[in-house]
């Protein structure tokens, strides 16, 4: 199999250029939004419509996967709370589980690579993964597989009325892998990438630091070849995430990006579809150093700063409200003929002595 990504059509600029247009004569003082009115518009170029639609159904997958590394104790941990996370968001009861719901969204869980049987594990690539720092992930077939999957979720979520989607993560030791992709594509170091994750202590700190530099030395000989380097770094759960913000962007629908692992997986997915970035927004910047790394990269400003650290899509969720907020604006907000306000006074014919 060879995975072939088609060509990423940019958002619509003669569309962004109608909203800008529109914002100028909507009853406020131009700019006076701020990055609210910068939304508006991605939103309406992402669609190809001004006024925007609002969105109707907002959609988070959390792609869930167990990985090997977590065994040699660079977690807080262990690794069968991935498979019991699995559980909590099938009866809603995790922290992106609330927040979907006070913003309008619903969310899937989808069982990728988890070490145990769960509930939703139709899609499982494999269980588990190798340990990064001393073999393979995955698989150059298992990586491929998992892209695919990727590839078919966005589809099947765009095809069933998805109108935003926000890829989340779940994974006992997922930021190691995700660590170790983001340092081998910007060329950091490792104590560059390395964060506390699930909260480990000093010692758990050294390990991870050391288990991300011995996984660097095998991923950086790989790096031009994006599937080579997914089954040398990752696990099939960030492959297939890959694949999914991949084909999002080639079915012309926007993302909202989570932290850490979701970042991860976007600047291989940039990668596997250039252009992709344009059809991606940064919910938020995660606690993990690495995380502003891979916003740098990408060259996506995030909306929120909230020190969020947890994944599962949360952070992205947390911004969700803000990207309806902006939509609404563009497309519900009185201009100034249709709601008899005046606009700006007219330069030409403001006296000589105003100092406005």
């Amino acid at each position: 199999m060879t995975i072939v990504f088609p060509p990423v059509e940019p958002p619509n600029d003669d569309v962004r250029r109608q909203a800008v247009a529109r914002h100028g004569v909507l009853t406020k003082p131009a700019g006076s939004l701020g990055r609210l009115e910068e939304l508006g518009v991605w939103v309406a170029a992402c669609q190809g419509q001004c006024p925007p639609r609002p969105f109707t159904r907002p959609r988070v997958v959390v792609f869930a996967g167990d990985h090997g590394v977590a065994a040699h104790g660079v977690s807080a941990y262990p690794s069968e709370v991935t498979g019991q996370m699995v559980a909590n968001f099938l009866a809603g009861g995790a922290a992106v589980n609330v927040l979907a719901a006070v913003a309008g969204a619903t969310v899937r869980v989808v069982d990728v690579a988890v070490d145990s049987d769960t509930q939703v594990g139709d899609h499982k690539v494999r269980r588990g993964s190798g340990s990064i720092d001393r073999e393979d992930a995955l698989t150059r077939e298992e990586a491929e597989r998992a892209v695919e999957l990727g590839r078919k979720l966005a589809d099947d979520e765009v095809d069933g009325g998805a109108d935003i989607l926000v890829a989340g993560d779940m994974g006992i030791g997922n930021t190691t892998p995700s660590a170790v992709l983001i340092a081998a594509l910007t060329g950091a170091e490792p104590v560059a990438v390395v964060g506390r994750g699930t909260g480990i202590d000093d010692r758990g700190w050294m390990r991870k630091t050391a288990a991300i530099r011995d996984a660097l030395r095998r991923a950086r000989p790989v790096i031009t070849d994006p599937v080579r380097l997914l089954a040398t770094s990752s696990g099939a759960d960030i492959a297939a995430t890959a694949g999914f913000l991949a084909q999002a962007a080639v079915r012309r629908t926007p993302v909202i990006l989570d932290g850490l692992v979701v970042g991860a997986a976007a600047i291989v997915a940039e990668e596997l579809a250039p252009g992709a970035r344009e059809w991606w927004l940064a919910g938020h910047r995660s606690a993990e150093p690495a995380h502003a790394l891979a916003l740098e990269h990408l060259g996506l400003e995030p909306l929120l700063d909230f020190g969020f650290r947890l994944g599962e899509g949360s952070g992205a969720v947390a911004a969700l409200p803000l990207v309806a907020m902006a939509t609404k604006v563009l497309a519900e907000m009185a201009t100034f003929e249709g709601a008899g306000v005046s606009g700006p006074a007219d330069e030409a014919t403001r006296p000589a002595s105003d100092p406005t």
